[in-house]
């Protein structure tokens, strides 16, 4: 073979593990052809879920709410909101929820992702949290409201 033909047949070789490559779905496109959905968060939404599906019988927001579980007060320096993160220090304390809302309510509270999402925004939103307070809860949630720390549950208590 030729000089010639050698670059020739190389040049043909290498355009066609181009060809092959480029035609290859990478993970990027892969990805892409799978739905990423982000629902838009509502604080005011956030808050009404918040107390319409019981969470305040356990969590307070600026003082107002149950005691049982952490607060969830809004941290005004936070520079943005993360909902997988909020998610997931939710899937950490899921166990010691569903026993509190089993004892206090009856039932599991069972949420959407975009429920999720409008609940992180409330708790990471100092202005909507701003202006709530006990008028914002109804009687019948009120009387299910948990006004001290389970010692069975309090890390400190469990400590000793």
């Amino acid at each position: 073979m030729t000089p010639a033909a050698r670059l020739a047949a190389g040049l043909f070789l290498t355009a066609l593990a181009a060809l092959a490559l480029w035609a290859l779905p990478t993970a990027a496109q892969e990805q892409e052809s799978q739905k990423l959905v982000i629902p838009l968060a509502d604080p005011e939404e956030g808050l009404r879920l918040f107390v319409g599906k019981g969470c305040v019988v356990c969590h307070a927001v600026n003082g107002v709410g149950g005691k049982a579980a952490p607060a969830l007060d809004a941290d005004p320096d936070a520079p943005y909101l993360d909902v997988l993160d909020f998610t997931a220090r939710m899937w950490r304390g899921a166990p010691t929820m569903i026993v509190l809302q089993e004892m206090e309510m009856g039932y599991q509270i069972e949420l959407t992702g975009e429920e999720l999402a409008h609940i992180a925004a409330f708790a990471s939103s100092p202005a909507v949290q701003s202006r709530f307070s006990d008028t914002d809860i109804p009687e019948v949630i009120r009387d299910w409201m948990v006004d001290e720390v389970y010692q069975e549950l309090d890390p400190d208590y469990m400590a000793r």
